[in-house]
């Protein structure tokens, strides 16, 4: 990564591969339920379960908060409109870390595939990130698809171990250098 972080901005509207990845607003309050609330993304992820109007309103909270740490948790979205899933950007000492959740509705389309593709951009383009990365569960299947979709390698490093949500998890560490 580059020496100094580049701040990222108060708003990000990102375009690319079909997609416009923007913050996340008010009006999108009513939606996260209908994508967040599954047990997929409650076994896989660390985000709430049951998801609620109050947990949605705490994923606007940790969005702005993740912007004024130097990250960002932006909607997926075809046209800027209605959310289909959510893409997120934090530093980590490994590189920028990357993440993403598809809301159930909206699988199979290549949704995350294509998200992390334009935020890895983003950051290799706009913050100088010489890696970005993922950090996935190798049993969860289709997180590894798209990994290898986006581009990204196995990088030959310790698990990242641990226990969310009453159950241990180990996640693997995948990598995606600058391009040359």
């Amino acid at each position: 990564m580059a020496n100094s972080p580049s701040p990222l901005p108060e708003h990000i509207e990102l375009s690319g591969e079909d997609l416009v990845l923007r913050d996340w607003t008010e009006a999108d309050l009513p939606a996260m339920p209908f994508l967040f609330d599954h047990p997929d993304i409650a076994y896989w992820t660390p985000i709430v379960s049951p998801f609620d109007a109050a947990a949605a309103r705490a994923r606007l909270d940790r969005a702005r908060r993740l912007r004024r740490e130097g990250g960002a948790l932006l909607a997926i979205t075809a046209d800027g409109g209605a959310p289909m899933g959510e893409v997120m950007l934090r530093r980590a000492p490994e590189g920028i870390e990357l993440g993403y959740a598809i809301g159930p509705a909206f699988r199979g389309r290549g949704l995350a595939a294509r998200a992390v593709r334009v935020m890895a951009s983003y950051a290799f383009e706009h913050l100088g990130a010489e890696r970005v990365i993922l950090e996935l569960e190798a049993e969860n299947a289709a997180s590894v698809a798209v990994a290898v979709r986006s581009g990204f390698r196995l990088l030959d490093v310790p698990l990242i171990t641990g226990e969310e949500k009453g159950r241990p998890y180990a996640l693997q560490t995948w990598g995606l250098d600058r391009p040359g």
